[in-house]
């Protein structure tokens, strides 16, 4: 592996490819934002939920999705993230085969 730093634009290269810090770092932001976004509503939805709020999540660990939810019509949400979590995953499967191909 072959590691070069550029002081100029803080940028590192890799193998070819070129990664922005910056880039990665707001990438990280975005990630923890939206956790902290779904946690809040959910302790929101249970907490003052006033009995008709309906809470639902899909979490990746690895390629195998684990779905949960709470409120009464639940069995729709579930349905929804489940099927949100195949077509997610057949589109990885799809894109990871066009790049195989393309020898990318």
């Amino acid at each position: 592996m072959i590691r070069i730093a550029d002081e100029k634009s803080h940028e590192t290269t890799e193998e070819g490819t070129t990664v922005s810090n910056r880039l990665f770092l707001f990438l990280i932001l975005g990630f923890t934002l939206v956790f902290i976004g779904i946690a809040v509503i959910l302790i929101a939805a249970v907490l003052y939920g006033g009995g008709s709020a309906n809470v639902g999540a899909v979490i990746f660990i690895g390629p195998f999705p684990i779905v949960i939810g709470a409120g009464p019509d639940v069995t729709w949400i579930v349905l929804f993230s489940i099927i949100l979590a195949v077509l997610s995953i057949v589109v990885f499967l799809v894109i990871n085969r066009r790049m195989r191909r393309s020898g990318g």
